[in-house]
């Protein structure tokens, strides 16, 4: 049997005939389609649908704990694995496998032990920030950081004007410049610190947005630059106290326990309304309402125990007036810096009424802000 071999080349075509290699600079071809991707039972376009992408692949860079529905809000965590990954069970929940592999919810709330380490953790960021906003607070006016000192002491003679010329509130009232001036002074303490929380989130959403950071930080950072505003315009009010009379004593020492309760209800009260205002803007407009009437009650420009001895209001509207919480502060640093106001002007246990309202107020404000901390910034 003679056998035939064929030549090296046989049963191809020739070099001429044979596409030469591309060269073109364009668009790279299309990927091949993913033969498992194929719906054999679609007709058309629809027959071929694109393999599901890992994140992972998609960009090596990518957290691997990031919740999909964090990427895509419209991503249903009940849809089918299997229309996702063919290779996965179809009866496996999207949540259950992302539980499997320790997955979780990016920009969740975390519990309130770990929010307030966090919180503790950034205290100088707290503290820079405060001091910042003080700074810059006056930076273009002339007179700077003097304005500091000089909005209360405009406030305060505006009302002796009002209230002890003309409405005559300084009947009865020993030594009634220091009594206005202190009560000028701290009642603007709380009045500043309640409007600043109600833009600490509002108005602040840039950075909210940008960075991840307990939220608390920015209610609490801003009364925090009050307290050291108050802390400058003291340093005018004793110069005052010395000018009418009125010197250092221990009782002076009462200060910081009273400006201490104050700061930790002021903290409080911004803390409610940083979350009120988040979802309600309006609130911000509404509060200066609030703030006048609220400081016409507490006593600031005149004595509450006038009204007892006069007998026009119930021994019970009194005592509420004196229970008002930022009554109780003006009244406790009154006793402490003026000799003349004596402890029998004093609502029955003062100091617990404070410490009392200072604890209610920070601990529930702080814990019902928390409670929203994955909402701000959002929507």
């Amino acid at each position: 049997m003679t056998t035939k071999t064929l030549p090296p080349h046989a049963g191809q075509a020739p070099a001429h005939d044979q596409a030469p290699p591309p060269t073109s600079t364009g668009p790279a071809p299309a990927a091949a389609v993913d033969p498992a991707a194929v719906d054999p039972t679609a007709v058309g376009p629809a027959a071929v649908r694109p393999a599901a992408v890992r994140p992972a692949d998609a960009d090596p860079g990518l957290d691997p704990t990031a919740d999909p529905a964090d990427a895509d809000p419209g991503l249903d965590p009940a849809v089918d694995p299997a229309a996702v990954d063919p290779g996965l069970d179809p009866g496996l929940d999207l949540r259950a496998l992302a539980l499997r592999h320790g997955l979780t919810v990016s920009g969740a709330r975390p519990s309130l032990p770990v929010y307030v380490r966090q919180l503790w953790s950034r205290r100088d960021f707290i503290a820079a920030f405060a001091t910042a906003r003080l700074t810059a607070q006056y930076s273009q006016a002339r007179l700077g950081q003097i304005w500091q000192v000089m909005t209360p002491l405009l406030n305060a003679a505006v009302y002796y004007a009002i209230f002890g010329v003309l409405m005559n509130a300084r009947h009865g009232v020993p030594d009634y410049v220091p009594f206005l001036i202190t009560g000028v002074f701290v009642w603007t303490f709380t009045s500043d610190t309640v409007m600043a929380g109600t833009r600490a989130i509002s108005g602040n959403l840039g950075l909210v947005r940008a960075l991840h950071f307990p939220r608390a930080s920015l209610p609490i950072s801003l009364a925090l630059q009050q307290l050291q505003q108050l802390l400058l315009s003291l340093t005018a009010l004793v110069v005052i106290l010395f000018c009418c009379g009125e010197f250092p004593t221990w009782s002076w020492l009462l200060a910081v326990p009273a400006l201490l309760c104050q700061a930790l209800f002021n903290t409080g009260v911004a803390l409610v309304l940083a979350r009120l205002a988040a979802r309600t803007p309006d609130i911000s407009q509404l509060m200066p309402f609030v703030l006048r009437t609220w400081m016409y009650a507490s006593g600031a420009m005149w004595s509450i125990r006038c009204l007892a001895s006069d007998g026009r209001f119930p021994d019970a509207v009194v005592l509420a007036l004196q229970c008002n919480p930022a009554a109780v502060y003006i009244d406790l640093m009154r006793f402490a810096l003026i000799e003349s106001h004596a402890s029998a002007q004093l609502p029955p246990h003062v100091w617990t009424l404070a410490a009392g309202w200072a604890l209610l107020s920070f601990a529930g404000g702080f814990i019902w802000f928390w409670k929203a901390e994955e909402t701000y910034g959002r929507g």
